[in-house]
């Protein structure tokens, strides 16, 4: 097996599970112990994983915490505008969306005004702001976010299931070849995955920052969405643009 393949399965198998043995590795690869200490190694290099005795976990965020949206709102402005204004345009009147809770996703709210569109999302701030544009809009139950201004949870997941969308739009912490798109909160990337299910086209919202980066939950891969995106780091443009389709990078 190539070692790529073998990085492709770790992760793969480390985002379901959270931390592996060794010895799982090396039965679930067919590969020698220091075939799979190698590639752990190689892997805890790139900020994918983090060696522990005995096997592997995924690292955690610096603090644990995910940053909140006073602090989201403050960082890459005039990137999330212009990501923004790029994914706004992809809507077209008569269409159902699904917009997530996040500053990104709040900023396409503006360039939304006038047309004629359903909007459902979790956001607590993207309800206002969508109110406040005559914008109809369908606010998902469940358990508030402090933080993020989001409602989660097995509510608003089953509540999910009762909608179709033309196009959904999320927002990500990390954008990874390997790791895939992933956040800090496994409940937020369930809500995610879920939202992805019920959209005929998905589209990522990231800022160049989040590129290269891996959160603690996996989204999906990316080949399950479109990334929207205002510039991808020229070291990342290849392995990035294999997996998925870029739109604005």
């Amino acid at each position: 097996m190539l070692t790529e393949e073998r990085h492709r399965r770790i992760m793969r198998r480390l985002q379901e599970a959270g931390t592996l043995k060794l010895q799982e590795l090396c039965v679930m690869l067919e590969a020698s112990e220091s075939t799979v200490r190698r590639d752990l190694a190689d892997l805890e290099e790139q900020g994918l994983l983090r060696r522990v005795h005995g096997g592997a976990t995924l690292p955690m965020m610096p603090g644990g915490l995910e940053p909140g949206m006073a602090e989201k709102s403050a960082v890459h402005l005039p990137q999330k505008q212009q990501i923004a204004e790029v994914a706004s345009g992809l809507v077209r009147s008569g269409e159902a969306i699904y917009l997530d809770a996040g500053t990104t996703t709040l900023a396409m709210i503006p360039y939304l005004r006038g047309k004629s569109i359903t909007v459902v999302t979790n956001g607590l701030p993207q309800v206002e702001a969508l109110l406040e544009a005559d914008i109809p809009v369908y606010l998902l139950g469940g358990l508030g976010k402090k933080r993020t201004k989001a409602l989660v949870g097995n509510l608003a997941l089953e509540q999910l299931t009762h909608f179709r969308f033309d196009r959904c739009f999320l927002g990500a912490n990390g954008v990874h070849p390997e790791a895939g798109y992933t956040t800090p909160d496994p409940e937020e990337a369930a809500l995610k995955r879920r939202a992805n299910e019920q959209s005929s086209l998905t589209y990522v919202l990231a800022d160049s920052s989040k590129i290269g980066n891996v959160a603690f939950a996996k989204m999906f891969e990316l080949e399950r969405a479109a990334l929207i995106t205002e510039q991808v780091p020229e070291h990342w443009r290849k392995p990035i643009s294999e997996m998925t389709n870029l739109i604005g990078g």
